[in-house]
């Protein structure tokens, strides 16, 4: 899958599983369906919402099997358009949106700003039935900058934000009035005579993905964060073939970047769901259930918990930790925090490190400044919940959170060539 088809692609969590979901099936995978029995050395996916888990099975389901589980998140920092989004100032139609995670603020500002995402409806011959689509505008948006003539001082003290007052989208200078404007223009992507029920639609960075630097080492891109790590598990487990006892899984879960306790998120019972399906329905679980608890064998499985990591800023080095500041194009970072904010621990971070010396892969280890507060991932939530040790690694990039971020496209493939090495 080509990686900047993919990041200009996937611009809604929804829009990144329908772009995995036809990569799997382009490859063969399953959908895995209800109740029937699973084959050996077969590959199947499952979507729930906005997230999607891929496996392949290996060729003896046995006592000695476990699972090697990679995991990312499909979503990222945004501006949803909220339910009654309509507003009217200054002769211009305004779109009030809802700020989605942390998004760097001013990255926004004086932005093209596209918009997409899912709508519910239903058709007019069936009032009952409720239906879905995918969508992307063809229009551009923008939110505009206060000129410096009118905001002075903004050089001096910094531009500081209300996101209340100062993310309304200009969207048209249409002389239309009332109530339901962008409702009115959704139900035009609808099917004729389909009515909107409801909508989940953000704004996106609508500038493609490019290469950058002078040797073009560098990738810049929105959604960075964490299209990267999807895109490596997703070339990984294509690329795969079945182990003899192990079972491999990609799992790509939505609402991270807003705490993961959601029905599509690391800390609902999709991935738990889908490990049990695999559980009951791989020949020779039965007897195997019988031979050793079912939490036994995810105790001793593993998984990589891939998100971005925080790359040395050459203007700011001053915010890292001398000793772990991890370079851009120098290779895999590890992520490891004292207070468990990364789910690395002894363990997982020896077996990262016996995998990076196998794939003569380089490894750099991050840890914040003790001054400072440490973000988090999927991993402490999936090891928590389900008992798999686990290690929290990442490609470094700058700009993390911004509409436009910033990697090394050496990173990117040393990542693809981790996650290839961990599924062989």
């Amino acid at each position: 899958m080509d990686f900047f088809e993919f990041l200009n692609t996937a611009v809604t969590p929804y829009h990144t599983v329908d772009c995995l979901k036809s990569y799997f099936k382009e490859k063969s995978f399953v959908d895995l369906g209800s109740g029937e029995a699973l084959a050996s050395q077969k590959a199947y996916f499952v979507c729930r919402g906005a997230s999607i888990i891929a496996f392949r099975t290996p060729k003896n389901f046995s006592a000695q099997s476990r699972f090697r589980i990679a995991l990312a998140h499909t979503d990222f920092p945004t501006l949803k358009i909220s339910p009654n989004p309509d507003g009217m100032n200054a002769g211009v139609c305004t779109l009030h949106t809802e700020v989605y995670g942390s998004p760097l603020y001013t990255s926004w500002l004086d932005r093209d700003l596209g918009y997409a995402g899912a709508l519910a409806y239903v058709d007019a011959s069936d009032s009952k039935t409720l239906k879905t689509k995918l969508i992307r505008g063809k229009k551009l948006f923008r939110i505009p900058q206060l000129a410096v003539h009118l905001n002075r001082n903004v050089n001096q003290d910094g531009l500081k934000l209300n996101p209340q007052i100062d993310f309304n989208a200009l969207w048209s200078s249409a002389p239309e009035t009332g109530k339901n404007l962008f409702v009115s223009a959704l139900e035009k992507e609808l099917p004729e005579g389909a009515r909107l029920i409801d909508f989940d639609v953000q704004l996106f960075d609508a500038q493609p993905a490019n290469r950058g630097g002078f040797n073009d080492e560098w990738i810049y891109s929105g959604r960075l964060d964490n299209l990267s790590s999807c895109h490596a598990i997703a070339e990984a487990i294509v690329g795969a073939k079945s182990a003899e006892n192990d079972c491999f899984v990609a799992c790509f879960l939505n609402n991270e970047e807003v705490g993961s306790t959601t029905r599509e998120g690391a800390a609902g019972n999709f991935l738990q769901s889908v490990l049990d399906e695999v559980f009951a329905r791989m020949p020779q679980t039965s007897k195997r259930a019988c031979e050793r608890p079912h939490t036994s064998y995810l105790a001793e499985s593993i998984a990589l918990s891939i998100d971005m990591a925080h790359a040395e800023h050459p203007n700011h080095t001053e915010k890292h930790e001398p000793n772990h500041a991890p370079l851009l194009g120098k290779g895999i970072v590890l992520k490891t925090n004292s207070q468990k904010r990364y789910a690395s621990d002894l363990m997982s971070s020896a077996n990262l490190r016996l995998l990076c010396e196998q794939a003569d892969i380089p490894l750099q280890v991050f840890i914040t400044r003790n001054d400072m507060p440490c973000g988090s991932t999927v991993g402490p939530t999936v090891s928590a919940n389900l008992g798999i040790p686990t290690v929290d690694i990442g490609e470094p990039m700058l700009s993390m959170h911004s509409i436009r971020e910033m990697m090394s496209a050496k990173d990117h493939k040393d990542m693809i060539k981790l996650v290839t090495t961990f599924f062989a």
